[in-house]
Protein backbone atom coordinates (compact mmCIF):
# COMPACT_ATOMS: atom_id res chain seq x y z
CA UNK A 1 0.00 0.00 0.00
CA UNK A 2 1.32 3.36 -0.88
CA UNK A 3 1.83 5.61 1.49
CA UNK A 4 0.44 9.59 1.50
CA UNK A 5 2.69 10.58 4.44
CA UNK A 6 6.09 12.26 3.90
CA UNK A 7 8.37 10.03 4.06
CA UNK A 8 11.15 11.54 6.60
CA UNK A 9 10.58 8.64 8.88
CA UNK A 10 12.47 4.62 8.35
CA UNK A 11 9.12 3.04 9.89
CA UNK A 12 9.42 0.06 11.35
CA UNK A 13 6.31 -2.60 9.66
CA UNK A 14 4.71 -2.46 13.61
CA UNK A 15 1.32 -0.50 14.68
CA UNK A 16 0.19 -0.36 17.74
CA UNK A 17 -3.61 -0.09 19.00
CA UNK A 18 -3.18 0.34 22.67
CA UNK A 19 -1.10 0.35 25.63
CA UNK A 20 -1.50 -0.21 29.21
CA UNK A 21 1.32 0.66 31.71
CA UNK A 22 4.47 -0.47 29.96
CA UNK A 23 2.81 -2.62 27.74
CA UNK A 24 1.61 -2.29 24.06
CA UNK A 25 -0.36 -4.21 21.86
CA UNK A 26 0.25 -4.35 18.40
CA UNK A 27 -2.57 -4.46 15.85
CA UNK A 28 -1.89 -8.07 15.46
CA UNK A 29 -2.60 -8.13 19.07
CA UNK A 30 0.83 -8.95 20.09
CA UNK A 31 2.15 -7.45 23.28
CA UNK A 32 5.66 -5.51 23.49
CA UNK A 33 7.22 -4.15 26.57
CA UNK A 34 7.68 -0.43 25.82
CA UNK A 35 11.51 1.07 27.10
CA UNK A 36 11.32 3.42 24.60
CA UNK A 37 8.76 5.38 25.59
CA UNK A 38 7.34 7.31 22.73
CA UNK A 39 11.16 8.62 22.86
CA UNK A 40 10.65 9.86 26.69
CA UNK A 41 6.94 10.98 26.02
CA UNK A 42 5.11 8.44 27.56
CA UNK A 43 6.29 9.37 31.54
CA UNK A 44 3.32 7.74 32.77
CA UNK A 45 3.03 5.15 30.29
CA UNK A 46 -0.50 4.45 28.50
CA UNK A 47 -3.98 4.56 29.49
CA UNK A 48 -3.13 6.01 32.85
CA UNK A 49 -6.75 6.57 34.44
CA UNK A 50 -5.59 9.99 35.98
CA UNK A 51 -4.46 10.97 33.16
CA UNK A 52 -7.53 9.70 31.00
CA UNK A 53 -10.07 11.09 33.71
CA UNK A 54 -8.25 14.40 32.94
CA UNK A 55 -8.32 14.04 29.85
CA UNK A 56 -12.03 13.55 29.76
CA UNK A 57 -13.09 15.82 32.40
CA UNK A 58 -11.80 18.75 30.33
CA UNK A 59 -12.57 17.73 26.47
CA UNK A 60 -16.23 17.58 28.25
CA UNK A 61 -15.59 21.41 29.15
CA UNK A 62 -13.42 23.58 26.60
CA UNK A 63 -10.72 22.28 24.60
CA UNK A 64 -9.27 25.42 23.09
CA UNK A 65 -9.78 29.34 23.85
CA UNK A 66 -6.65 31.63 23.00
CA UNK A 67 -4.29 32.92 24.78
CA UNK A 68 -5.80 36.58 24.26
CA UNK A 69 -7.92 35.48 27.59
CA UNK A 70 -6.93 34.00 30.62
CA UNK A 71 -6.52 30.13 31.24
CA UNK A 72 -6.83 28.97 34.78
CA UNK A 73 -5.46 25.60 34.43
CA UNK A 74 -2.56 27.10 32.82
CA UNK A 75 -1.96 29.57 35.47
CA UNK A 76 -2.08 26.66 38.10
CA UNK A 77 0.70 25.23 35.77
CA UNK A 78 2.74 27.39 35.67
CA UNK A 79 2.83 28.11 39.02
CA UNK A 80 3.72 24.68 39.86
CA UNK A 81 6.24 24.54 37.76
CA UNK A 82 7.88 27.91 39.27
CA UNK A 83 7.13 26.55 43.17
CA UNK A 84 8.94 23.05 42.23
CA UNK A 85 12.02 24.52 40.05
CA UNK A 86 14.30 27.91 40.01
CA UNK A 87 11.82 29.47 37.53
CA UNK A 88 9.55 32.78 37.52
CA UNK A 89 7.68 32.12 34.33
CA UNK A 90 6.92 30.48 32.00
CA UNK A 91 5.54 30.30 28.04
CA UNK A 92 3.53 27.07 26.95
CA UNK A 93 4.33 25.64 23.90
CA UNK A 94 3.10 22.58 22.54
CA UNK A 95 6.76 20.88 21.32
CA UNK A 96 10.49 20.89 22.49
CA UNK A 97 11.38 22.40 19.61
CA UNK A 98 9.28 25.52 19.95
CA UNK A 99 10.69 26.03 23.51
CA UNK A 100 14.15 25.94 23.01
CA UNK A 101 13.00 28.41 19.86
CA UNK A 102 11.13 30.46 22.84
CA UNK A 103 14.02 29.85 25.19
CA UNK A 104 16.74 30.96 21.93
CA UNK A 105 15.16 34.11 21.36
CA UNK A 106 14.53 35.46 24.98
CA UNK A 107 18.27 34.88 25.63
CA UNK A 108 19.05 36.99 22.81
CA UNK A 109 16.35 39.69 23.83
CA UNK A 110 18.01 39.80 27.33
CA UNK A 111 21.17 40.94 26.59
CA UNK A 112 19.60 43.67 23.80
CA UNK A 113 17.07 44.79 26.41
CA UNK A 114 20.57 45.23 28.62
CA UNK A 115 21.87 47.83 26.02
CA UNK A 116 23.75 44.33 24.21
CA UNK A 117 22.38 43.78 21.07
CA UNK A 118 25.66 42.44 19.95
CA UNK A 119 25.68 39.85 22.28
CA UNK A 120 23.41 37.29 20.35
CA UNK A 121 25.66 34.17 20.22
CA UNK A 122 25.03 31.29 22.00
CA UNK A 123 27.52 28.82 22.95
CA UNK A 124 26.59 25.23 22.01
CA UNK A 125 28.21 21.72 22.18
CA UNK A 126 29.11 19.10 19.86
CA UNK A 127 26.13 16.08 19.59
CA UNK A 128 23.56 18.38 21.12
CA UNK A 129 19.93 17.61 19.39
CA UNK A 130 17.79 20.69 19.99
CA UNK A 131 15.07 20.05 17.62
CA UNK A 132 14.17 20.50 13.39
CA UNK A 133 12.98 24.06 13.14
CA UNK A 134 16.23 25.95 11.30
CA UNK A 135 17.31 27.53 14.19
CA UNK A 136 17.31 24.50 16.51
CA UNK A 137 19.18 22.87 14.32
CA UNK A 138 21.76 25.26 14.06
CA UNK A 139 21.95 24.81 17.35
CA UNK A 140 22.49 21.42 17.20
CA UNK A 141 24.65 21.83 14.47
CA UNK A 142 24.96 18.63 13.08
CA UNK A 143 25.62 18.54 9.51
CA UNK A 144 23.30 15.80 8.38
CA UNK A 145 20.53 17.25 9.75
CA UNK A 146 21.42 20.75 8.19
CA UNK A 147 22.34 19.62 4.64
CA UNK A 148 20.39 21.03 1.77
CA UNK A 149 18.05 23.63 4.00
CA UNK A 150 20.52 26.20 2.73
CA UNK A 151 22.48 28.77 5.28
CA UNK A 152 22.86 27.63 8.75
CA UNK A 153 21.16 30.10 11.05
CA UNK A 154 23.72 32.51 12.38
CA UNK A 155 24.29 33.14 16.23
CA UNK A 156 25.55 29.69 17.40
CA UNK A 157 29.17 28.88 18.42
CA UNK A 158 29.71 25.05 18.71
CA UNK A 159 32.56 23.60 20.70
CA UNK A 160 33.61 19.42 21.79
CA UNK A 161 31.84 17.62 23.98
CA UNK A 162 33.75 18.49 27.60
CA UNK A 163 36.65 20.60 26.24
CA UNK A 164 36.69 23.33 28.58
CA UNK A 165 39.86 24.89 27.15
CA UNK A 166 37.51 25.44 23.61
CA UNK A 167 34.68 26.56 25.58
CA UNK A 168 36.55 29.43 26.94
CA UNK A 169 38.08 30.36 23.90
CA UNK A 170 34.97 30.33 22.05
CA UNK A 171 33.74 33.30 24.28
CA UNK A 172 33.55 36.77 22.56
CA UNK A 173 32.54 40.42 23.04
CA UNK A 174 29.14 39.08 20.91
CA UNK A 175 28.58 35.90 23.07
CA UNK A 176 25.47 35.95 25.13
CA UNK A 177 24.59 32.48 26.17
CA UNK A 178 25.78 28.77 26.80
CA UNK A 179 22.94 26.49 25.72
CA UNK A 180 23.70 22.71 26.80
CA UNK A 181 21.45 19.37 27.49
CA UNK A 182 22.53 18.40 31.58
CA UNK A 183 22.14 15.01 29.70
CA UNK A 184 22.59 14.60 25.44
CA UNK A 185 19.49 12.20 24.55
CA UNK A 186 20.09 12.08 20.49
CA UNK A 187 23.76 12.20 21.03
CA UNK A 188 23.95 8.97 22.89
CA UNK A 189 22.94 9.44 26.64
CA UNK A 190 26.11 11.31 27.65
CA UNK A 191 25.85 12.70 30.90
CA UNK A 192 27.37 16.13 31.70
CA UNK A 193 29.41 15.51 35.01
CA UNK A 194 27.92 17.19 37.55
CA UNK A 195 31.82 19.29 38.44
CA UNK A 196 31.05 20.78 35.25
CA UNK A 197 27.80 22.03 34.96
CA UNK A 198 28.54 24.03 38.20
CA UNK A 199 31.57 25.38 36.44
CA UNK A 200 29.37 26.80 33.70
CA UNK A 201 27.56 28.39 36.05
CA UNK A 202 30.65 29.93 37.39
CA UNK A 203 31.77 30.88 34.11
CA UNK A 204 28.31 32.00 32.93
CA UNK A 205 28.15 34.15 36.08
CA UNK A 206 31.56 35.88 35.50
CA UNK A 207 30.97 36.54 31.75
CA UNK A 208 27.22 37.68 32.77
CA UNK A 209 26.22 34.91 30.20
CA UNK A 210 22.64 33.15 30.50
CA UNK A 211 23.14 29.90 31.22
CA UNK A 212 20.25 27.90 29.22
CA UNK A 213 19.24 24.48 29.83
CA UNK A 214 17.82 21.80 27.14
CA UNK A 215 15.83 19.20 29.61
CA UNK A 216 13.48 18.03 26.97
CA UNK A 217 14.29 14.47 27.33
CA UNK A 218 16.20 14.65 30.33
CA UNK A 219 13.74 16.54 32.67
CA UNK A 220 10.48 15.23 34.24
CA UNK A 221 11.31 13.01 36.93
CA UNK A 222 13.36 11.00 34.08
CA UNK A 223 16.51 11.18 36.66
CA UNK A 224 15.19 10.57 40.11
CA UNK A 225 14.93 14.20 40.60
CA UNK A 226 12.59 16.21 38.89
CA UNK A 227 15.05 18.24 36.37
CA UNK A 228 18.66 16.52 36.05
CA UNK A 229 20.38 19.67 36.63
CA UNK A 230 19.22 19.28 39.94
CA UNK A 231 21.75 16.62 40.58
CA UNK A 232 24.34 19.37 40.39
CA UNK A 233 22.84 21.50 42.84
CA UNK A 234 22.95 24.55 40.28
CA UNK A 235 19.92 26.03 38.21
CA UNK A 236 20.04 27.95 34.73
CA UNK A 237 18.05 30.83 33.78
CA UNK A 238 16.54 29.43 31.27
CA UNK A 239 15.14 25.78 30.36
CA UNK A 240 13.64 24.19 27.38
CA UNK A 241 11.12 21.35 29.00
CA UNK A 242 8.76 19.17 26.99
CA UNK A 243 7.73 15.24 26.32
CA UNK A 244 7.42 13.60 29.63
CA UNK A 245 5.45 16.81 30.99
CA UNK A 246 2.57 16.06 28.61
CA UNK A 247 2.23 12.18 29.35
CA UNK A 248 2.10 11.58 25.41
CA UNK A 249 -0.08 15.01 24.81
CA UNK A 250 1.67 17.34 22.79
CA UNK A 251 3.08 20.38 25.04
CA UNK A 252 6.12 21.83 26.02
CA UNK A 253 7.28 24.63 27.97
CA UNK A 254 10.48 27.29 28.44
CA UNK A 255 10.94 28.36 32.06
CA UNK A 256 13.09 31.26 33.09
CA UNK A 257 13.74 33.77 35.97
CA UNK A 258 12.23 36.73 35.95
CA UNK A 259 15.93 38.75 34.96
CA UNK A 260 16.47 36.65 31.95
CA UNK A 261 13.01 37.08 30.23
CA UNK A 262 12.99 41.20 31.09
CA UNK A 263 12.69 41.65 27.14
CA UNK A 264 9.78 38.90 26.66
CA UNK A 265 7.53 41.82 27.02
CA UNK A 266 3.96 42.10 25.18
CA UNK A 267 4.10 41.48 21.69
CA UNK A 268 7.26 39.63 21.46
CA UNK A 269 6.72 36.32 21.01
CA UNK A 270 2.98 34.05 20.88
CA UNK A 271 1.54 30.59 20.01
CA UNK A 272 -1.87 30.17 18.87
CA UNK A 273 -2.44 26.50 20.23
CA UNK A 274 0.20 26.95 23.24
CA UNK A 275 -0.89 26.50 26.39
CA UNK A 276 -4.15 25.38 25.24
CA UNK A 277 -7.21 24.37 28.35
CA UNK A 278 -6.33 20.55 27.04
CA UNK A 279 -2.45 20.56 27.53
CA UNK A 280 -3.15 21.93 30.72
CA UNK A 281 -5.23 20.37 31.90
CA UNK A 282 -2.93 16.85 31.30
CA UNK A 283 0.15 18.77 32.57
CA UNK A 284 -1.63 19.32 35.89
CA UNK A 285 -2.41 15.56 36.31
CA UNK A 286 0.91 14.81 35.09
CA UNK A 287 2.33 16.76 37.97
CA UNK A 288 0.03 15.16 40.24
CA UNK A 289 2.04 12.21 39.89
CA UNK A 290 5.78 13.04 39.50
CA UNK A 291 5.80 15.77 42.38
CA UNK A 292 4.89 13.17 44.86
CA UNK A 293 8.74 12.21 46.67
CA UNK A 294 7.75 8.48 46.70
CA UNK A 295 7.69 8.31 43.21
CA UNK A 296 10.86 10.18 42.45
CA UNK A 297 12.80 7.92 44.60
CA UNK A 298 10.82 4.90 42.90
CA UNK A 299 12.16 5.99 39.81
CA UNK A 300 15.48 6.43 41.70
CA UNK A 301 15.47 2.39 42.60
CA UNK A 302 14.02 1.49 39.22
CA UNK A 303 17.10 2.89 37.51
CA UNK A 304 19.32 1.62 39.91
CA UNK A 305 18.33 -1.85 39.37
CA UNK A 306 18.28 -1.29 35.75
CA UNK A 307 21.92 -0.16 35.81
CA UNK A 308 23.17 -3.13 37.62
CA UNK A 309 21.17 -5.64 35.59
CA UNK A 310 22.82 -3.92 32.29
CA UNK A 311 25.94 -3.75 33.84
CA UNK A 312 25.80 -7.90 34.45
CA UNK A 313 24.55 -8.41 31.02
CA UNK A 314 27.38 -6.14 29.55
CA UNK A 315 29.85 -9.11 31.24
CA UNK A 316 28.02 -11.68 29.67
CA UNK A 317 28.18 -10.36 26.51
CA UNK A 318 31.54 -8.47 26.39
CA UNK A 319 31.59 -8.77 22.01
CA UNK A 320 27.79 -6.67 22.02
CA UNK A 321 28.12 -4.47 24.83
CA UNK A 322 30.45 -1.69 25.75
CA UNK A 323 29.35 0.93 28.15
CA UNK A 324 26.56 1.22 29.86
CA UNK A 325 25.74 5.44 30.64
CA UNK A 326 23.34 7.36 32.42
CA UNK A 327 20.81 8.25 35.25
CA UNK A 328 17.57 7.26 36.67
CA UNK A 329 15.63 6.16 33.38
CA UNK A 330 17.71 7.49 30.88
CA UNK A 331 20.25 5.22 30.23
CA UNK A 332 22.13 3.80 26.95
CA UNK A 333 24.25 0.79 26.06
CA UNK A 334 26.88 1.81 23.82
CA UNK A 335 27.24 -0.98 21.41
CA UNK A 336 29.93 -2.35 19.93
CA UNK A 337 27.77 -4.15 16.96
CA UNK A 338 25.35 -1.24 15.08
CA UNK A 339 22.96 -0.05 17.37
CA UNK A 340 20.29 -0.80 15.07
CA UNK A 341 21.26 -4.55 14.76
CA UNK A 342 20.80 -4.75 18.61
CA UNK A 343 17.05 -2.57 18.33
CA UNK A 344 15.66 -4.77 15.66
CA UNK A 345 17.01 -7.81 17.57
CA UNK A 346 15.29 -6.33 20.91
CA UNK A 347 11.91 -6.04 18.37
CA UNK A 348 12.16 -9.33 17.48
CA UNK A 349 12.29 -10.74 21.46
CA UNK A 350 8.88 -7.92 21.72
CA UNK A 351 10.97 -5.42 23.53
CA UNK A 352 10.80 -1.76 21.91
CA UNK A 353 14.39 0.38 22.37
CA UNK A 354 15.54 2.86 20.57
CA UNK A 355 18.93 4.03 18.48
CA UNK A 356 20.76 7.16 19.30
CA UNK A 357 24.32 8.81 18.50
CA UNK A 358 27.38 7.92 19.10
CA UNK A 359 26.12 4.01 18.66
CA UNK A 360 24.43 3.68 21.50
CA UNK A 361 20.92 1.87 22.33
CA UNK A 362 18.57 4.00 24.52
CA UNK A 363 16.29 2.24 27.13
CA UNK A 364 13.95 5.28 28.74
CA UNK A 365 11.12 3.53 29.75
CA UNK A 366 7.68 4.89 31.39
CA UNK A 367 8.24 6.45 34.38
CA UNK A 368 5.81 4.04 35.88
CA UNK A 369 7.60 0.75 35.04
CA UNK A 370 7.64 -1.83 38.21
CA UNK A 371 10.67 -4.18 38.98
CA UNK A 372 9.46 -7.35 37.46
CA UNK A 373 9.32 -5.33 33.87
CA UNK A 374 12.69 -4.02 34.84
CA UNK A 375 14.25 -7.58 34.68
CA UNK A 376 12.04 -8.83 32.19
CA UNK A 377 13.67 -6.04 29.88
CA UNK A 378 17.24 -7.60 30.74
CA UNK A 379 15.95 -10.91 30.12
CA UNK A 380 14.68 -9.90 26.70
CA UNK A 381 17.92 -7.96 26.03
CA UNK A 382 19.72 -11.15 26.62
CA UNK A 383 17.67 -12.76 24.60
CA UNK A 384 18.94 -10.78 21.84
CA UNK A 385 22.02 -10.62 22.82
CA UNK A 386 22.02 -14.23 22.21
CA UNK A 387 19.98 -14.01 18.83
CA UNK A 388 22.94 -11.31 17.04
CA UNK A 389 25.74 -14.04 19.02
CA UNK A 390 23.70 -16.57 16.70
CA UNK A 391 23.40 -15.28 13.61
CA UNK A 392 27.01 -14.18 13.66
CA UNK A 393 28.60 -17.62 14.46
CA UNK A 394 26.76 -18.84 11.69
CA UNK A 395 27.92 -16.34 9.55
CA UNK A 396 31.45 -16.92 10.33
CA UNK A 397 31.22 -20.65 9.74
CA UNK A 398 29.37 -20.29 6.47
CA UNK A 399 32.23 -17.85 5.85
CA UNK A 400 34.96 -20.59 6.82
CA UNK A 401 33.34 -23.23 5.09
CA UNK A 402 33.85 -20.84 1.90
Amino acid sequence: MTSHLLPTYARADLAFERGDGAWLTSVKGERYLDFGGGVAVASLGYSHPHLIKALNDQAGKIWHTSNLYLIPEGERLAGRLCDATFADVVFFTNSGAEAMECSIKMARKYQSANGHPERFRIITFEGAFHGRTLATLAAGGQEKYLEGFGPKVDGFDQVPFGDHTALEAAITPQTGAILIEPIQGEGGIRPVPPQCLRGLRALCDEKSLLLVFDEVQCGIGRTGRFFAHEHAGIAPDIMAIAKGIGGGFPLGACLATREAAKGMTVGTHGSTFGGNPLAMSVGNAVLDVILQPEFLQRIARMGLLLKQRLAELMDRHPGLIGEIRGEGLMLGIKAQVPNGELVAAARAEKLLVIAAGDNVVRLIPPLIVEEPEVLEAVRRLDAACGRIERARSRMAQKGAAE
